[in-house]
């Protein structure tokens, strides 16, 4: 039996691929310390997902291990020696980023650098996903004109019709300290790829959501805003007129594209992961989507100041994903995966009622 490593297995993409994988018939080994409690508190807990894991799939075993420590993830992958690795494990806010800068560069850089090397030494055919972040282009995307709609900014160019390809720079913008950390990371498994010929890829992710994310404040848009909408809580609301344009993608559409390239690896390349300009929507035009699904209205309040480095509107160009594995697609349009979270919050906060 194959056996798959995921670091990050407790959090949202980490879950979903230990799921999928694990209904392909692999082995499914799981790297997660709970470190978004210590990152975001209570509410960033992630053990119930662990759990959750460890109940759904046979077998499944647990590694209670910071990607930090190096030498841990040097003997876990000796010892293992996974037929691939995917690498969901990070500090996922550009906001919390600023007031812990040693430990988001750590966790996302040097702990991407181990796992790296740990997999150059002892398993360098193994295939090796990494999750990145479209905040890897900074804020230059901003710099694109931009048309104002009702409910939405929209792109004014037509070379942007389709969203952000991959060739759009990285460099010469503000990033937030996150962002920068990833790029590192994201650069260094391009590097591994192209320099040692590893089989590893990066996907730059849009908005990456489904119903089994522990949405906060500081990370986890549209779950953070379902769960508020249903405790009547006041969502924040930071700049840009509430008009702000993300593209949504389901996390099990994430696990099919793994899927493909591990069956089909290529070295050192670059995917923007998203759900494409169909699966946009601006927070705005959310609040009516989850209003229309569970008849309450939402409670919010406009901060004239948008988040440092934050996108007016970024949405993914999906066509190099497309061309390169022409058996995926978008499958979870929007208005499903609105559905989806709310179910799954509904049911989540009558249990802890």
């Amino acid at each position: 039996m194959k056996k798959l490593l995921v670091t990050g297995s407790s959090g949202l993409i980490g879950s979903e691929v230990c799921l999928h994988f694990a209904s392909q018939g692999w082995a499914i080994h799981g790297v997660d310390n709970n470190q978004r409690a210590v990152f975001f508190g209570p509410q960033g807990d992630t053990r119930w997902n662990q759990q959750r894991l460890e109940s759904l799939i046979k077998g499944f075993v647990h590694h209670e291990i910071d990607i930090r420590d190096r030498q841990r993830v040097l003997d876990l992958i000796e010892s293992l020696r996974p037929e691939a690795i995917v690498h969901t494990a990070a500090q996922p806010s550009h906001d919390r980023a600023a007031a812990i800068p040693f430990d988001d560069f750590d966790t996302n850089a040097v702990g991407t650098l181990n796992l790296l090397e740990a997999t150059r030494q002892f398993v360098p055919e193994a295939p090796f996903v990494h999750l990145s972040t479209n905040k890897v282009y900074g804020d230059a995307p901003n710099e694109i004109a931009m048309i104002e709609l009702e409910t939405r900014w929209e792109y004014a160019e037509p070379t942007y019709q389709y969203g952000i390809p991959e060739s759009f720079r990285i460099d010469q913008s503000k990033h937030s300290l996150f962002g920068a950390s990833k790029v590192a990371a994201d650069v260094m498994v391009q590097e591994y790829g192209r320099y040692f010929g590893l089989k590893t890829c990066c996907l730059r992710g849009g908005c990456l959501t489904g119903p089994n994310h522990s949405g906060v404040e500081l990370h986890g848009f549209l779950s953070y805003l379902v769960k508020c909408n249903l405790e009547n809580r006041t969502y924040k609301v930071f700049g840009y007129k509430g008009k702000q344009v993300r593209d949504n993608i389901h996390s099990y559409d994430v696990a099919r594209f793994i899927e493909e390239f591990i069956q089909a690896p290529r070295c050192g390349e670059v995917y923007n992961l998203g759900g494409g300009k169909d699966n946009t929507c601006s927070i705005l035009e959310a609040f009516e989507l989850v209003t229309s699904l569970t008849h309450k209205k939402m409670q919010y309040e406009y901060v004239d100041k948008n988040r440092e480095g934050d996108h007016i509107c970024y949405y993914s160009d999906l066509r190099k994903m497309q061309n390169h594995y022409s058996n995926w697609s978008i499958t979870k349009p929007l208005k499903l995966i609105f559905s989806e979270i709310v179910t799954t919050w509904t049911t989540r906060l009558k249990e802890v009622a």
